[in-house]
């Protein structure tokens, strides 16, 4: 993307009244992010959802506050990912809530092959605090990455200890990068960057206010694969990344704990409810997962007799190169409308090329 779609972008996430599913729609029919800002007003009142007020906020748009931040990301050497582009998380594509562009500072990989989410409470117990440590050892075999949120408590602990084994981690933020809460883990954040990162959808200046907090832990459930909660009361962050999880369609795993402490109340209200898998040692992750049976087998090469045209060959080595993207990135990549793109996808699929997946999203056969 160019300097000027990265800014754009920023306008436009930080548009009053567009959210992320407005946004998303306003790039699909305007056919590019600049060209919703070059589009007359009274063509823009006609696309699903906007109407006159949205309309009229994108006319305001202020590219002077966008340009401002964008300097000041490349400055801080942080990078921009928009939701278009092959760095932007894929697990958060198919969640039409999912942001348009998110702030990352750091060195991991946002499409790892597996990715686990730790949360639990800002005060456990020393048994949450062992088995923490003991969970996240024994998943290191499985080649995962966690996700967390850089909260007191659980979340600290987890970070703390994947930098300690090397294995990759991601703090996910409910504030601008140009602060970090709390204070006490800055130290962390910068252990964090050589083998992970921070990451968050808001820009500089944006305080750790409370409203933010439910938003960081919905993209904490959509990184990850599978969602571990350590201890946690019968309400709180933890339980509402739980929830965000469930509404995912990710697997959650729950710690039990004794039944008359307060910070077992959470997680064996999960497990009672079948919200929750119960969870007794990392080898119940592999399990359920079967990443186990996956790991054991060896992967087989497939063959390719099937003919293609000039616009099949590039779709197909796109594909092959990203492994799964929805129809607006392959669109935006390939230069193409959306209506050609689906044409093209539907060749292809009746060829045995490629094949859908839910939200979208398409991959090679």
């Amino acid at each position: 993307m160019t300097d000027q779609e990265y800014i754009a972008l920023i306008a436009l996430a930080q548009t009053p009244k567009v959210g992320p599913i407005i946004a998303k729609n306003l790039v699909s029919y305007c056919g590019g992010i600049l060209e919703i800002f070059r589009e007359k007003p009274q063509h823009l009142r006609k696309i699903p959802s906007v109407g006159d007020l949205i309309a009229k906020y994108i006319a305001l748009a202020d590219f002077n506050a966008a340009e401002k931040e964008y300097q000041w990301i490349i400055k801080s050497e942080i990078t921009p990912i928009c939701y278009l582009e092959s760095g932007y998380p894929s697990r958060f594509l198919p969640i039409e809530s999912c942001p348009i562009i998110m702030y990352f500072k750091g060195n991991a990989d946002l499409n790892p092959p597996r990715t686990v989410g730790i949360v639990g409470t800002r005060q456990p117990s020393i048994y949450g605090q062992s088995q923490c440590e003991i969970i996240i050892s024994s998943l290191k075999k499985y080649n995962i990455s966690i996700i967390s949120g850089l909260a007191y408590g659980i979340d600290g602990l987890a970070h703390k200890k994947c930098v300690e084994i090397e294995i990759p981690t991601v703090g996910i933020l409910g504030h601008g990068l140009d602060i970090m809460y709390p204070s006490q883990h800055a130290a962390l954040s910068k252990k964090m960057m050589k083998n992970g990162g921070i990451l968050s959808e808001f820009v500089s200046g944006t305080k750790p206010d409370k409203e933010n907090f439910p938003m960081r832990n919905r993209l904490i459930a959509a990184l990850c694969d599978v969602v571990i909660i350590i201890e946690s009361k019968a309400q709180g962050g933890s339980i509402i990344t739980a929830e965000f999880a469930n509404d995912f369609n990710k697997d959650v795993f729950a710690l039990p704990g004794n039944v008359t402490e307060s910070l077992s109340e959470g997680c064996n209200k999960l497990i009672k409810q079948n919200k929750a898998h119960l969870l007794e040692s990392a080898d119940d992750v592999g399990y359920i997962m079967r990443w186990d049976e996956l790991d054991a087998k060896k992967p087989v090469q497939k063959q390719l007799f099937v003919e293609m045209n000039e616009s099949e060959s590039a779709l197909y080595d796109l594909l092959k190169s990203e492994k799964e993207m929805t129809i607006d990135r392959i669109s935006y990549s390939l230069q193409k409308t959306p209506s050609e793109t689906s044409s093209l996808l539907l060749e292809m699929e009746f060829k045995g090329l490629v094949r859908p997946l839910p939200g979208k999203k398409f991959i090679l056969a």
